[in-house]
């Protein structure tokens, strides 16, 4: 009988964005938040063929993630609207 070995790794996730060269190379839009060097692990996520993933999608995706589900808890509510000042972009 072969013998198993259950190891469990905690691992961070950085969410980012970024282009594949011509090269078949990922160069990221911003520099990222970890010292290196450090081994890490990549998922890219493609669209499919003509289809661009607008920041609208982005948005969606996250705001509709169980992976946010923990600032739904009260513990994570610790403002108030009249903490802060109004922001107005003037792009």
């Amino acid at each position: 009988m072969a013998e198993t070995t259950d190891i469990a790794h905690q691992m961070n996730a950085i969410e980012t964005t970024g282009i594949v060269g011509a090269d078949r190379q990922l160069r990221l839009d911003e520099p990222l938040p970890i010292a290196g060097p450090s081994r890490v692990r990549v998922i890219i996520l493609v669209p499919e063929a003509g289809e661009e993933i607008t920041e609208g999608d982005w948005t969606r995706a996250a705001a509709s993630s169980p992976a946010f589900d923990f600032l739904k808890e009260a513990g994570e509510d610790i403002y108030k609207a009249s903490d802060g000042k109004p922001f107005h972009d003037e792009r």
